[in-house]
């Protein structure tokens, strides 16, 4: 859909978010998220969109290229990674389309290590601010990323993830509190490129456990207690981790709301700077968490059921706001099926890319030909290698390896239930998933069952 002025693109990706956590539902009463309720008031909510995959790295692989990551084998943290040269990143293709590309917060498509294809310098974007997480646990310390920390921290220097983050192709150490960097360097490359258009992928590190590093200052006013890392010295670290989460983390869910809080103020501060230099109008803007909200974190996914790391709703169901004043309805709340890889098609059309640029995609252009919003996806597809799930409408069958390892420890680590064997819900009727129907509704489970393994029969790398 060619356009006059090609409109810049801001992806905004957030960690754990859980589904219900958003004042503007009105679900949970302790919430408070202005900037992402304005987004809401002017803009486009989906209530049906979804993410590839229920944990990060594979998760954010698929959003990267627009396609089920499961092509070039990502399923799992064991064997995730970012699309493979042949298959152009959004970044890469945008890029291509004359835009000035950006990309500040955390990284986690799998194992990348610095100079590698997982890195953003070597995937499209020409500025970077980032940490690699999958060094780290996948996750980024809140406040320190230093080779002091390092030292500091000694054995636990990885997995409380204090190594310095990198600028570009260059070591940047940080002291100091993260989500506000990110959001700074976000807002410098913003003003630096306001003359042309850019794409800037925004990836908090926010609210991924662990909740309790906030800046002194902020736990004084909130009356929070500090929390401390994990010290060896201490006892063993899986030990440790049980009681830094949920159910055993005193305070663990005024932690969670303070960090979703604080990048909430970050977000309102990137949407001040677009009005202030009249790019708002010019600017389509996309919010989303990369994986459904961690109950060990405290986050809350209601109505639905489950939690990340499960193919539950709760798993892959996300929050997902679009905003583009004038071409996107303001307000409105629609049920078609969205995914996270509808981002990159989307992206593209609006940039006035030809379609066959972005035709390799199993995502789908959001934006309607009419200047309204196109139907979503008739079917949608997850595979963990132990576990996998389809929705097709209403239905949702899922499958959980029985017995399954993963599962087990999974049950035991994160206190969360996966499930075990076939599951067959009609999300219509029952969006808890409390009630299985495959005795009642066979000819169904049937044909979700062919669906899915036609799909499975079908993955290759996009031609």
């Amino acid at each position: 859909m060619p356009v006059a002025r090609k409109p810049n693109i801001l992806v905004i990706v957030s960690d754990d978010h859980g589904y219900a956590d958003r004042s503007i539902l009105g679900v949970q009463g302790d919430v408070r998220t202005p900037a992402l309720d304005r987004l809401a008031r002017q803009g486009t909510s989906y209530s049906n969109a979804y993410v590839t995959a229920p944990i990060c790295s594979p998760s954010r692989a698929g959003l990267a290229a627009g396609s089920y990551q499961q092509r070039w084998g990502a399923r799992w943290f064991t064997d995730s990674e970012v699309c493979p040269p042949e298959v152009p990143t959004i970044a890469e293709l945008l890029r291509g389309e004359g835009y000035a590309t950006g990309y500040f917060g955390k990284v986690h498509y799998g194992s990348e290590h610095h100079g590698d294809r997982g890195t953003p310098p070597r995937h499209g974007y020409d500025e970077s601010f980032y940490g690699l997480a999958g060094e780290s646990m996948g996750r980024l310390n809140y406040l320190h990323h230093s080779e002091n920390a390092v030292r500091d921290y000694g054995k636990a220097a990885h997995p409380m993830a204090v190594q310095p983050l990198w600028n570009g192709e260059e070591p940047q150490e940080l002291e100091g509190f993260l989500t506000d960097a990110i959001g700074e360097r976000t807002r410098q490359f913003v003003a630096d490129h306001a003359d042309r258009p850019f794409l800037a992928t925004v990836a908090f590190n926010a609210v991924h456990n662990f909740c309790w590093q906030l800046p002194a200052g902020e736990l004084e006013k909130r009356g929070l207690p500090a929390f401390e890392d994990w010290n060896p010295g201490a006892g063993e670290y899986i030990d440790w981790y049980d009681g830094a989460i949920s159910p055993h983390l005193a305070n663990g869910r005024a932690y969670y709301l303070a960090q979703l809080e604080l990048m909430d103020t970050q977000i309102g501060l990137i949407l001040d700077q677009l009005d202030e230099l009249g790019l708002a109008g010019d600017t389509l803007v996309f919010y989303l968490t990369d994986n459904g909200g961690s109950t060990c974190n405290y986050g809350v996914n209601l109505p639905l059921r489950g939690t990340k790391y499960t193919l539950w709703e709760g798993g892959v169901r996300v929050p997902f706001l679009v905003r583009w004043p004038g071409r996107v309805p303001e307000g409105l709340t629609a049920t078609a099926l969205a995914s996270s890889m509808d981002i990159l098609p989307s992206a593209l059309a609006a940039a006035g890319a030809p379609a066959g640029t972005y035709a390799h995609c199993d995502g789908r252009n959001l934006l309607g030909d009419d200047g309204g919003l196109a139907p979503g996806h008739a079917a949608l597809h997850w595979d963990c290698g132990w576990q996998w799930s389809v929705r097709r409408g209403d239905w949702k069958l899922s499958w959980v390896e029985p017995d399954s390892a993963v599962a087990q420890a999974i049950r035991q680590v994160e206190h969360a239930e996966p499930g075990s064997g076939y599951f067959l819900a009609n999300l219509a009727q029952d969006p808890a998933e409390t009630t299985d129907l495959q005795a009642a509704e066979p000819e169904i489970l049937a044909e979700l069952l062919a669906l899915h393994e036609t799909w499975t029969a079908g993955l290759a790398l996009p031609a």
